[in-house]
């Protein structure tokens, strides 16, 4: 299994970017996927999660309003568009794959994970 993201760089405060995670080596239609985070010095944390039909969303509360995760089953990706960024949201970006039906925000629930790409917001 493998879990390709792509996407981050350098943006300025309040830019945007979209974040793309292709999947191989599995059912991808059938996981739910979830986006994390981790910046220096920080523990992973929980950025946004879509269910395996895209039916069900979830969002960390500082992310609600300018990021929307969303998914091509026919493309086995997973998307992360990020509106609005502030520095605060530098961090390395990783996307991941939980065998649950429903929205997972807990990393433990994921078993693939990608190797992550870097955001970084500048001031």
């Amino acid at each position: 299994v493998q879990l390709q993201a792509s996407g981050g760089g350098l943006v300025q405060a309040g830019g945007s970017l979209r974040l793309s995670c292709a999947a191989s080596g599995l059912a991808f239609s059938s996981y739910t996927m979830g986006w994390f985070r981790q910046a220096p010095g920080k523990e992973r944390e929980f950025v946004a999660t879509i269910t395996w039909y895209g039916g069900r969303t979830n969002y960390a509360d500082s992310m609600k309003g300018r990021f929307t995760i969303s998914r091509d089953n026919a493309k086995n990706t997973v998307y992360l568009q990020m509106n609005s960024l502030k520095p605060e949201d530098t961090a390395v970006y990783y996307c991941a794959a939980s065998g649950s039906q429903i929205p997972q925000v807990a990393a433990g629930r994921y078993i693939y994970w990608g190797q992550g790409t870097l955001v970084t917001v500048s001031s």
